[in-house]
């Protein structure tokens, strides 16, 4: 479910006209909904009732300091993966201190970094991190909290570029392995066991895979429980959004006509299929979810150039282009397109919606129906809250786009359109050129 709707044949976030939005602050634009944050916040919560649960949401889908901190208030720590996202966590003056750090190449000042905000607990990716942790540690005066990240072989049936479960993926510790990897790092003088961890991949669709991968590392986790102490079993993140029908779906009508065996997955299937599966543990239970928390929640705002009309082929002119918005370029993906002024009067068109950029490759939609909408027309690019601007560029030398936040009827600038000048601010002719 999400909060974008018509309203008298308007598109809005919440009670915002998207219009205004791109009256006010031009095109492209990225706007989020932070009702739809916090809906599926509570969402996810109140579907594993029973459980301890720390929900660290996963920021590299989309890390802007507003969503940050919209997050935060809401009572979410953060997965972090790089240096550069606990200091945008301390910028948005969020909580460090329940967070946990990942990723398979950390540097010791990233560590460093970490350890001197008290971080919650690294999750370790490989045996010579753990020395690396432990020395870190050692120089700083401090035991690091740790958990290792255990690779379950579990194939997610998801995009071979975010699978991240299988054994011939780069993450983690086979699960055969992992014992003794504990063992070393029981040694380690500068580190303390605080759990065990997993992840298995993103834009998950069925539960199927969830419950496998927990089924499969559960003995191991109360193994762990028993021996060192451990005291939280961190699943990770991956639920999928809707991507096809996605304006539809913000709607309890499209929901309740799915036919039942049909139907995405939902927080409450979800929980339903792993509180069951936890619960034996007695642990506390790590949540790391970022496209489901965010996905549904934003829209990238853009104008039409022209309408080309070719031999067989027609191409709708857009100025957002593959460095705003990546993923169709990168992965094949699905973005629904609609206008912000709907007219069902209108004839249907079927063109390529594509961006300005020299590449044959800036394509949003290969033959694509929707209404026919011409030069200075508005459209929004549907469940771009994730992986949009995070992943965008300044490729042909287009500037950074705008963020807007929704909450209501207000909206307000948390990112402005980048200038040339930003741009270009850290690059010099040299003096040898001159």
């Amino acid at each position: 479910m999400h909060h974008f709707r018509y309203v008298s044949q308007r598109l809005h976030c919440e009670s915002v006209d998207l219009a205004a939005v791109a009256q006010l602050y031009g095109t492209p634009t990225y706007v989020y909904s932070a009702a739809t944050m916090a809906d599926n916040y509570a969402r996810l919560l109140k579907s594993l009732a029973g459980l301890d649960v720390q929900l660290c949401y996963a920021m590299k889908a989309n890390s802007n300091l507003a969503v940050l901190r919209h997050f935060a208030n809401l009572g979410s720590a953060f997965d972090l993966v790089s240096g550069g996202e606990i200091r945008r966590v301390l910028a948005a003056k969020a909580d460090v201190r329940r967070s946990v750090f990942a990723g398979v190449g950390k540097t010791e000042a990233e560590i460093a970094l970490a350890l001197e905000n008290g971080i919650f607990a690294f999750h370790v990716e490989s045996e010579p991190e753990l020395r690396r942790i432990n020395h870190v540690a050692g120089k700083l005066g401090v035991k690091a909290p740790i958990a290792i990240r255990v690779n379950p072989d579990v194939d997610a049936h998801t995009h071979a570029k975010i699978t991240t479960g299988k054994s011939g993926n780069k993450f983690g510790i086979p699960l055969r392995q992992a014992a003794a990897a504990y063992e070393a790092a029981a040694k380690y003088p500068n580190l303390t066991l605080r759990g065990v961890q997993m992840h298995i991949g993103s834009q998950l669709t069925s539960v199927g895979p969830f419950v496998e991968a927990v089924q499969k590392v559960s003995p191991f986790v109360a193994e762990l429980k028993a021996k060192y102490g451990i005291t939280y079993f961190s699943i990770g993140g991956g639920m999928g959004i809707i991507y096809k029908d996605a304006l539809a779906s913000g709607e309890a009508a499209w929901w309740d006509a799915q036919p039942a065996d049909q139907r995405p997955l939902t927080p409450e299937t979800y929980g339903a299929a792993l509180v069951p599966l936890l619960q034996p543990l007695g642990l506390k239970i790590l949540l790391e979810h970022g496209r489901f928390m965010v996905g549904n929640a934003g829209v990238l705002l853009s104008r039409v150039e022209h309408l080309k009309r070719g031999a067989g082929k027609n191409f709708l002119v857009v100025d957002a282009a593959m460095n705003d918005l990546v993923r169709p370029a990168m992965y094949d993906s699905f973005h629904e397109i609609v206008p912000l002024q709907r007219d069902t009067a209108r004839a249907a068109l079927v063109a390529d919606v594509v961006g300005p950029i020299c590449e044959s490759g800036d394509c949003f939609a290969k033959d694509r129906q929707l209404q026919e909408v011409g030069e200075g027309e508005l459209i929004a690019l549907m469940s771009a809250g994730a992986y949009g601007y995070v992943m965008a560029n300044r490729y042909n030398t287009r500037t950074m786009a705008a963020e807007v936040l929704v909450q209501g009827s207000a909206f307000e600038l948390v990112n402005a359109r980048e200038t040339f000048e930003q741009m270009i601010a850290g690059e010099k002719i040299p003096v040898f050129l001159k």
